[in-house]
Protein backbone atom coordinates (compact mmCIF):
# COMPACT_ATOMS: atom_id res chain seq x y z
CA UNK A 1 0.00 0.00 0.00
CA UNK A 2 0.94 3.69 -0.77
CA UNK A 3 2.80 5.17 2.49
CA UNK A 4 1.48 8.55 1.78
CA UNK A 5 -2.13 7.09 1.30
CA UNK A 6 -1.85 5.28 4.17
CA UNK A 7 -1.02 8.40 6.31
CA UNK A 8 -4.14 10.80 4.64
CA UNK A 9 -6.27 7.72 5.50
CA UNK A 10 -5.19 7.53 9.23
CA UNK A 11 -5.70 11.42 9.75
CA UNK A 12 -9.26 11.06 8.06
CA UNK A 13 -9.98 7.79 10.57
CA UNK A 14 -8.58 9.74 13.56
CA UNK A 15 -10.40 12.59 12.87
CA UNK A 16 -13.37 11.52 11.94
CA UNK A 17 -13.37 9.24 14.49
CA UNK A 18 -14.03 5.83 13.33
CA UNK A 19 -12.99 4.25 10.03
CA UNK A 20 -16.89 3.50 9.33
CA UNK A 21 -17.57 7.24 9.48
CA UNK A 22 -14.28 8.59 7.24
CA UNK A 23 -14.90 5.41 4.76
CA UNK A 24 -17.83 7.34 2.27
CA UNK A 25 -15.77 10.82 1.97
CA UNK A 26 -12.48 8.31 1.36
CA UNK A 27 -14.21 6.25 -1.28
CA UNK A 28 -13.28 3.21 0.31
CA UNK A 29 -14.99 0.16 3.05
CA UNK A 30 -14.03 0.24 6.53
CA UNK A 31 -12.66 -2.41 6.31
CA UNK A 32 -10.03 -1.08 3.80
CA UNK A 33 -9.82 1.76 6.14
CA UNK A 34 -8.29 -0.75 8.78
CA UNK A 35 -5.93 -2.55 7.01
CA UNK A 36 -4.64 1.06 5.86
CA UNK A 37 -4.18 1.60 9.28
CA UNK A 38 -3.06 -1.79 10.45
CA UNK A 39 -0.39 -1.72 7.85
CA UNK A 40 1.20 1.56 9.19
CA UNK A 41 0.93 0.25 12.88
CA UNK A 42 2.86 -2.80 11.59
CA UNK A 43 5.49 -1.16 9.61
CA UNK A 44 6.02 1.55 12.83
CA UNK A 45 5.77 -1.47 15.50
CA UNK A 46 2.81 0.69 17.80
CA UNK A 47 -0.44 0.62 17.79
CA UNK A 48 -1.86 4.38 16.64
CA UNK A 49 -5.69 3.74 17.67
CA UNK A 50 -7.04 2.00 20.57
CA UNK A 51 -10.37 -0.08 19.05
CA UNK A 52 -13.40 -1.34 20.64
CA UNK A 53 -16.44 -2.60 18.98
CA UNK A 54 -18.19 0.87 20.14
CA UNK A 55 -15.09 3.36 19.49
CA UNK A 56 -11.72 3.92 18.85
CA UNK A 57 -9.42 6.88 20.57
CA UNK A 58 -5.62 7.65 19.95
CA UNK A 59 -2.93 6.70 22.07
CA UNK A 60 0.07 8.76 22.87
CA UNK A 61 1.93 7.10 19.95
CA UNK A 62 -1.25 7.86 17.77
CA UNK A 63 -1.54 11.61 18.58
CA UNK A 64 2.38 12.20 17.72
CA UNK A 65 1.97 10.19 14.86
CA UNK A 66 -0.91 12.64 13.69
CA UNK A 67 0.87 15.84 14.22
CA UNK A 68 3.48 14.66 12.12
CA UNK A 69 1.01 13.12 9.22
CA UNK A 70 -1.23 16.65 9.15
CA UNK A 71 2.38 18.56 8.32
CA UNK A 72 3.78 16.09 6.03
CA UNK A 73 0.08 15.90 4.19
CA UNK A 74 0.09 20.05 4.10
CA UNK A 75 3.14 20.04 2.36
CA UNK A 76 2.82 18.00 -0.27
CA UNK A 77 -0.85 19.79 -0.51
CA UNK A 78 1.05 23.33 -0.82
CA UNK A 79 4.00 21.19 -3.27
CA UNK A 80 0.75 20.04 -5.78
CA UNK A 81 -0.50 23.45 -5.70
CA UNK A 82 3.02 24.48 -7.79
CA UNK A 83 1.32 22.60 -10.50
CA UNK A 84 -1.69 23.93 -10.61
CA UNK A 85 -0.53 27.73 -10.52
CA UNK A 86 0.47 27.09 -13.65
CA UNK A 87 -3.01 26.98 -15.17
CA UNK A 88 -4.70 30.43 -15.70
CA UNK A 89 -8.23 28.53 -15.55
CA UNK A 90 -9.74 28.29 -11.59
CA UNK A 91 -9.99 24.63 -11.27
CA UNK A 92 -9.90 22.42 -7.90
CA UNK A 93 -10.96 22.02 -4.72
CA UNK A 94 -11.88 24.89 -2.67
CA UNK A 95 -13.04 24.62 0.86
CA UNK A 96 -15.24 27.12 2.58
CA UNK A 97 -16.55 27.75 6.01
CA UNK A 98 -19.55 29.51 6.96
CA UNK A 99 -22.19 30.32 9.96
CA UNK A 100 -24.98 28.53 9.42
CA UNK A 101 -28.09 30.80 8.33
CA UNK A 102 -26.18 32.69 6.52
CA UNK A 103 -24.23 30.07 4.65
CA UNK A 104 -27.54 28.11 4.10
CA UNK A 105 -29.22 30.92 2.32
CA UNK A 106 -26.83 33.67 0.63
CA UNK A 107 -23.88 32.32 0.85
CA UNK A 108 -25.25 28.74 -0.94
CA UNK A 109 -26.98 30.83 -3.42
CA UNK A 110 -23.25 32.81 -4.33
CA UNK A 111 -21.44 29.50 -4.22
CA UNK A 112 -24.12 28.25 -6.68
CA UNK A 113 -23.54 31.07 -9.26
CA UNK A 114 -19.82 30.57 -8.96
CA UNK A 115 -19.99 27.17 -9.88
CA UNK A 116 -21.83 27.66 -12.68
CA UNK A 117 -19.22 30.31 -13.98
CA UNK A 118 -16.31 27.90 -13.01
CA UNK A 119 -17.41 24.10 -13.81
CA UNK A 120 -13.86 22.62 -13.18
CA UNK A 121 -13.73 23.92 -9.72
CA UNK A 122 -15.57 21.73 -6.62
CA UNK A 123 -16.31 23.13 -2.92
CA UNK A 124 -16.82 21.69 0.02
CA UNK A 125 -19.48 24.17 1.89
CA UNK A 126 -19.08 23.69 5.90
CA UNK A 127 -21.76 24.98 8.06
CA UNK A 128 -20.67 25.24 11.18
CA UNK A 129 -21.58 27.95 14.19
CA UNK A 130 -18.76 27.38 15.98
CA UNK A 131 -15.49 29.14 15.75
CA UNK A 132 -12.75 27.85 12.46
CA UNK A 133 -9.39 28.63 12.09
CA UNK A 134 -8.97 28.90 9.00
CA UNK A 135 -5.42 27.60 8.38
CA UNK A 136 -5.67 24.76 11.61
CA UNK A 137 -8.57 23.84 10.07
CA UNK A 138 -7.74 23.67 5.77
CA UNK A 139 -10.26 26.50 4.81
CA UNK A 140 -10.00 28.62 1.94
CA UNK A 141 -11.75 30.98 2.87
CA UNK A 142 -14.34 31.65 5.46
CA UNK A 143 -17.49 34.04 6.31
CA UNK A 144 -17.22 35.60 9.19
CA UNK A 145 -20.16 37.63 11.13
CA UNK A 146 -19.19 40.45 13.95
CA UNK A 147 -15.68 42.34 14.95
CA UNK A 148 -12.20 40.57 13.94
CA UNK A 149 -9.25 40.74 15.19
CA UNK A 150 -6.74 42.32 13.35
CA UNK A 151 -3.67 40.38 11.50
CA UNK A 152 -1.49 40.48 9.41
CA UNK A 153 -2.03 37.00 8.03
CA UNK A 154 -5.27 37.17 6.68
CA UNK A 155 -7.35 39.07 4.10
CA UNK A 156 -10.68 40.30 5.02
CA UNK A 157 -13.39 41.48 2.59
CA UNK A 158 -16.44 43.48 4.01
CA UNK A 159 -19.95 41.81 2.59
CA UNK A 160 -22.99 43.18 3.31
CA UNK A 161 -24.11 43.48 6.64
CA UNK A 162 -25.93 40.80 8.42
CA UNK A 163 -29.43 42.59 9.81
CA UNK A 164 -31.78 41.07 11.82
CA UNK A 165 -35.94 41.09 11.11
CA UNK A 166 -38.54 40.86 14.01
CA UNK A 167 -41.95 39.71 12.38
CA UNK A 168 -45.15 37.54 12.78
CA UNK A 169 -47.59 35.70 10.64
CA UNK A 170 -50.61 37.72 9.98
CA UNK A 171 -52.93 35.13 11.63
CA UNK A 172 -50.93 35.60 14.68
CA UNK A 173 -50.98 39.33 14.59
CA UNK A 174 -54.88 39.48 14.46
CA UNK A 175 -55.26 37.47 17.51
CA UNK A 176 -52.84 39.12 19.78
CA UNK A 177 -52.73 42.39 18.20
CA UNK A 178 -49.61 44.55 16.88
CA UNK A 179 -46.55 45.17 19.23
CA UNK A 180 -45.75 48.87 18.66
CA UNK A 181 -42.66 49.40 21.32
CA UNK A 182 -40.00 46.88 22.44
CA UNK A 183 -41.57 46.91 25.68
CA UNK A 184 -45.22 45.16 24.59
CA UNK A 185 -43.55 42.61 23.36
CA UNK A 186 -43.47 41.56 27.23
CA UNK A 187 -47.06 40.79 26.70
CA UNK A 188 -46.45 38.51 23.49
CA UNK A 189 -45.14 35.12 22.37
CA UNK A 190 -41.78 35.24 21.40
CA UNK A 191 -40.04 32.47 19.94
CA UNK A 192 -36.31 32.67 21.41
CA UNK A 193 -33.19 31.58 20.29
CA UNK A 194 -31.36 29.20 22.57
CA UNK A 195 -28.59 31.31 21.65
CA UNK A 196 -30.12 34.64 23.56
CA UNK A 197 -29.27 32.94 26.84
CA UNK A 198 -25.78 34.20 27.07
CA UNK A 199 -27.23 37.74 26.58
CA UNK A 200 -28.85 38.67 23.15
CA UNK A 201 -31.94 39.14 21.36
CA UNK A 202 -35.22 39.71 23.25
CA UNK A 203 -34.11 40.19 26.73
CA UNK A 204 -31.66 42.75 25.45
CA UNK A 205 -34.07 44.12 23.17
CA UNK A 206 -36.94 44.76 25.59
CA UNK A 207 -33.83 46.22 28.29
CA UNK A 208 -33.82 42.63 30.83
CA UNK A 209 -37.82 42.64 30.80
CA UNK A 210 -38.42 38.81 29.74
CA UNK A 211 -40.77 38.50 26.56
CA UNK A 212 -43.82 36.38 27.59
CA UNK A 213 -44.62 32.67 27.50
CA UNK A 214 -41.94 31.27 25.08
CA UNK A 215 -43.95 28.47 23.05
CA UNK A 216 -40.38 27.46 21.73
CA UNK A 217 -37.07 28.00 21.77
CA UNK A 218 -34.53 26.30 19.75
CA UNK A 219 -31.17 26.44 18.33
CA UNK A 220 -31.82 26.39 15.17
CA UNK A 221 -33.55 29.56 12.89
CA UNK A 222 -35.30 27.36 10.43
CA UNK A 223 -37.33 25.96 13.20
CA UNK A 224 -38.05 29.24 14.89
CA UNK A 225 -38.73 30.54 11.42
CA UNK A 226 -41.26 27.22 10.78
CA UNK A 227 -42.69 28.30 14.07
CA UNK A 228 -43.70 31.93 13.00
CA UNK A 229 -45.22 30.97 10.24
CA UNK A 230 -47.30 28.44 11.70
CA UNK A 231 -48.76 31.32 13.85
CA UNK A 232 -46.76 30.23 17.21
CA UNK A 233 -45.77 34.21 17.83
CA UNK A 234 -43.01 36.52 17.10
CA UNK A 235 -39.78 35.63 15.84
CA UNK A 236 -36.51 37.88 15.38
CA UNK A 237 -34.10 36.22 13.45
CA UNK A 238 -31.51 37.35 10.24
CA UNK A 239 -33.60 39.29 7.41
CA UNK A 240 -31.59 36.91 4.45
CA UNK A 241 -33.76 33.94 6.62
CA UNK A 242 -37.11 35.73 6.54
CA UNK A 243 -36.40 38.04 3.06
CA UNK A 244 -38.89 35.79 1.25
CA UNK A 245 -41.53 34.86 3.49
CA UNK A 246 -41.76 38.92 4.34
CA UNK A 247 -42.02 38.78 0.27
CA UNK A 248 -44.95 36.82 -0.25
CA UNK A 249 -46.66 37.98 2.82
CA UNK A 250 -46.65 35.40 4.75
CA UNK A 251 -44.57 37.24 7.75
CA UNK A 252 -45.16 41.02 8.69
CA UNK A 253 -42.33 43.05 9.83
CA UNK A 254 -42.41 44.94 13.24
CA UNK A 255 -40.91 47.50 15.09
CA UNK A 256 -38.12 48.29 12.50
CA UNK A 257 -36.95 51.41 14.45
CA UNK A 258 -36.25 48.87 17.31
CA UNK A 259 -33.73 45.96 15.71
CA UNK A 260 -30.33 45.56 16.75
CA UNK A 261 -27.45 47.36 14.77
CA UNK A 262 -26.19 45.28 12.02
CA UNK A 263 -23.43 43.04 12.97
CA UNK A 264 -20.33 43.18 9.89
CA UNK A 265 -19.55 40.23 7.80
CA UNK A 266 -16.71 39.61 6.23
CA UNK A 267 -14.59 36.74 4.02
CA UNK A 268 -11.20 36.03 5.41
CA UNK A 269 -9.00 34.32 3.60
CA UNK A 270 -5.12 33.55 3.68
CA UNK A 271 -2.88 36.64 2.95
CA UNK A 272 -0.83 35.29 -0.29
CA UNK A 273 1.43 37.05 -3.13
CA UNK A 274 0.96 34.19 -5.73
CA UNK A 275 -3.22 32.95 -5.08
CA UNK A 276 -4.57 30.54 -7.16
CA UNK A 277 -7.08 31.20 -9.56
CA UNK A 278 -9.73 29.15 -8.30
CA UNK A 279 -9.25 31.76 -5.14
CA UNK A 280 -9.03 34.53 -6.41
CA UNK A 281 -11.90 34.45 -8.94
CA UNK A 282 -14.25 32.77 -5.68
CA UNK A 283 -13.20 36.30 -3.89
CA UNK A 284 -14.19 38.38 -6.71
CA UNK A 285 -17.36 36.13 -7.52
CA UNK A 286 -18.52 37.07 -3.49
CA UNK A 287 -17.71 40.12 -3.53
CA UNK A 288 -19.27 41.14 -6.91
CA UNK A 289 -22.97 39.08 -5.25
CA UNK A 290 -22.41 40.54 -1.72
CA UNK A 291 -20.42 42.79 -1.44
CA UNK A 292 -20.87 46.13 0.16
Amino acid sequence: MDKLRSMEIFAAAAEAGSFSACAPALGMSAVMVGKHVGQLEQRLGVRLLQRSTRRQSLTEAGHLYLDECRRILAQVRAADTVAERLHSEPRGLLRIGAPVTLGETAIAEAVAAFLLRHPEVKVELVLDDTYADLIADGFDALIRIGPLPASDLLVARPLRPYRMCICAAPAYLAQAGVPRTPAELAGHRCLSHLLWRHGMGWPELVDGVPAGGAPLGSNNGQALRRAALAGCGIVMQPEVLLAADLAAGLLVPLLEDALPPPRPVHLLYPRDPRPLPKRVRFVESMVERLGI
